[in-house]
């Protein structure tokens, strides 16, 4: 598709940075979002309604920028390629997000992170979250599964049969003379 939608120079005050000054002090961060999108439609028909309003485009990626701090420009790049596929006409966004005020010890002109974001691709990104999502509960879960039944082996009464020598703790797989993944005792 080659039908675009420009907006270059959004210039906004925001609190981001790794650093603590920068979220005290706040600096410029300047943003140009290119949204690709099939503008076809809007110019048959002449009306705002039909295409991305770029004046309200820009009112949600500004709000973005002056809102809640995070550290680095890659996760707030992130936030406002995500704000602008969140309009189902919205097929690819190219974002790049400038900090001309980065705090760098040499002289420079620029520093900017750019991301190329498209909705199957997003669509692909948020599986793989939601899978690493899933392992990660996953994953929990059966932690906690072994920490309650390794709490269950070594009860005060589990101990007290392992100390009677009844066998009964060895039943459990909770020790004895010849348990070989804890070792002799």
């Amino acid at each position: 598709m080659s039908d675009r939608i420009t907006l270059t120079g959004l210039r906004v005050r925001g609190r981001h940075g790794v650093y603590d000054f920068e979220r005290e002090n706040g600096q410029d961060f300047v943003v140009d979002a290119e949204l690709e999108l099939d503008l076809s439609r809007p110019a048959r028909t002449d009306e705002v309604t039909d295409t991305v309003h770029y004046g309200e485009l820009a009112d949600r990626l500004a709000e973005i920028i002056a809102g809640e701090p995070v550290r680095l420009i890659e996760k707030l790049a992130d936030r406002l390629a995500a704000a602008c596929l969140a309009d189902e006409r919205v097929d690819r966004v190219r974002l790049t997000v400038h900090k001309p005020q980065a705090p760098i010890a040499h002289g420079f002109t620029d520093v900017s992170v750019t991301l190329d974001r498209d909705r199957d691709r997003d669509r692909d990104r948020d599986q793989d979250r939601d899978q690493d999502r899933d392992r990660d509960r996953d994953r929990d879960r059966d932690r906690d599964r072994d920490r309650d039944r390794d709490r269950d082996r070594f009860t005060p009464d589990a101990a007290a049969d392992d100390a009677r020598g009844d066998g009964s703790a060895d039943a459990a797989g909770t020790g004895g003379e010849h348990d070989r993944s804890r070792g002799s005792r």
